[in-house]
């Protein structure tokens, strides 16, 4: 069994200025393997398969609400193939049963090994550690982002995608954006909005595509997994507008900084504006779960 490829539909924001305004649904693709990262996983896992039918296992990295982590979960349930989780931080050693997203990916069949943030960091030792101490496992990076990932972002665009002007897509770890403008018309522009303060990420998606002709605007509104409540307020205004349910880490705060950015006049007149919902929902729990223990009045 392998992952199989899905249609998104294309549907259209109404807004007030001169701009047409599109988003596709990629959180629509599955309900627990949602968006980018199904996309980011689909080469990655059914090349493995194809490599290695007889006792899969995969092993990947994150902190204690990713999405990635999450998603691999879901896969690993999904195709009978046990998974590991790396997970940022020994402090979660004795209370991940709080976290919604570690609990998930347990009954998804999910094990856990947690490390410290200075293991965590040393990717390279830590992959080769687990290289040998797993031979035939796949190891998937962080967030996903390798070639892999990269060519199965590719799946996102398609003859509806390249009537467009301009391309938006949240950016992580740049293994989406690369996608996109790997494999995008050479007329489209591509423009990243950026979750994480990190000045690497141009340099990391060149590496990835050989291409410059994209830009990164800065969304991350105080920080990564910053929540603050002009965020949260506009996350539930749009649903309520729209009826499309967006998560604040990455699509939601998107979308905020694309509607500032249509009435600051960035786009030109008649431009025609796609979005990529890159999913996530599954982090609306965690982040309602902060929220609370911060005694906040706002929810989403």
């Amino acid at each position: 069994m392998k992952l199989p490829k899905i249609h998104i539909p294309i549907i259209e924001i109404p807004v007030v200025k001169k701009v047409k305004l599109f988003i596709k649904r990629e959180d629509l693709i599955n309900s627990q393997i949602s968006g980018n990262k199904y996309w980011k996983l689909f080469f990655n896992i059914n090349n493995y398969i194809e490599k290695n039918p007889e006792n899969p296992a995969i092993i990947t990295f994150g902190g204690a609400f990713s999405n990635h982590i999450s998603a691999v979960s879901a896969v690993g349930k999904m195709l009978n193939i046990p998974s590991l989780g790396i997970i940022r931080g020994e402090e979660l050693q004795d209370k991940w049963r709080d976290n919604p997203t570690l609990v998930f990916a347990e009954k998804n069949g999910m094990s856990f090994r947690f490390v410290t943030r200075e293991e965590y960091r040393d990717k390279e030792k830590l992959i080769q550690s687990l290289q040998e101490e797993f031979p035939e496992a796949l190891i998937v990076p962080e967030g996903g982002t390798n070639e892999d990932a990269v060519n199965g972002v590719k799946m996102m665009l398609n003859d509806e995608t390249k009537d467009f002007d301009y391309l938006c897509t949240a950016v992580g770890t740049g293994g989406t954006i690369a996608g996109i403008l790997k494999f995008c018309e050479d007329n489209q522009k591509v423009i990243g909005f950026k979750a994480v303060k990190d000045s690497s990420l141009e340099n990391k998606i060149f590496e990835l595509t050989l291409k410059r002709n994209f830009d990164l605007i800065d969304s991350s509104f105080g920080g990564y997994g910053k929540i603050n409540d002009e965020n949260i307020r506009f996350i539930n205004g749009f649903k309520e507008r729209y009826g499309i349910p967006l998560e604040p880490i990455y699509t939601g705060k998107m979308m905020q900084r694309i509607f500032e950015l249509i009435d600051e006049g960035y786009f030109p007149e008649n431009s025609r504006i796609l979005c990529f919902h890159t999913g996530g929902l599954q982090g609306i729990e965690g982040a309602n779960l902060l929220l609370r223990k911060q005694n906040r009045n706002l929810i989403i």
